[in-house]
């Protein structure tokens, strides 16, 4: 069992910056994908960015150039830098994990991030 603890969300200006963070409770980070998503009041679940085992990286259109997903596999820490953001980045976070890059998923318990115009 894998549990993931979110962090980092809160409220700032459109433009504005946060890094979310999540810590895995054992060394998880260096053997399963690893993503963060988001959900908003009233619309779908959305998939913001990913990182596998060696590294790589995908975004959704909607981030891309303004969101960096990254990990510290010392720490079992994963992150979400998110710049110059909007206020449709309004939304709960959350971090999930894939051991072993498979269909199992675990989930944190989310992160709100809430933007202003």
């Amino acid at each position: 069992q894998v549990q993931l603890v979110e962090s980092g969300g809160g409220s700032v200006q459109a433009g504005g910056s946060l890094r979310l963070s999540c810590a895995a409770s054992g060394s998880v980070y260096d053997t399963a994908c690893m993503g963060w998503f988001r959900q908003a009041p009233g619309k779908e679940r959305e998939k913001v960015a990913t990182i596998n085992i060696p590294g790589s990286t995908t975004y959704a259109n909607s981030v891309k150039g303004r969101f960096t997903i990254s990990k510290d596999n010392a720490k079992n820490t994963l992150y979400l830098q998110m710049n110059s953001l909007k206020p449709e980045d309004t939304a709960m976070y959350y971090c999930v994990a894939y051991p072993g890059c498979g269909t199992t998923q675990y989930w944190g318990q989310g992160t709100q991030v809430t933007v202003s115009s």
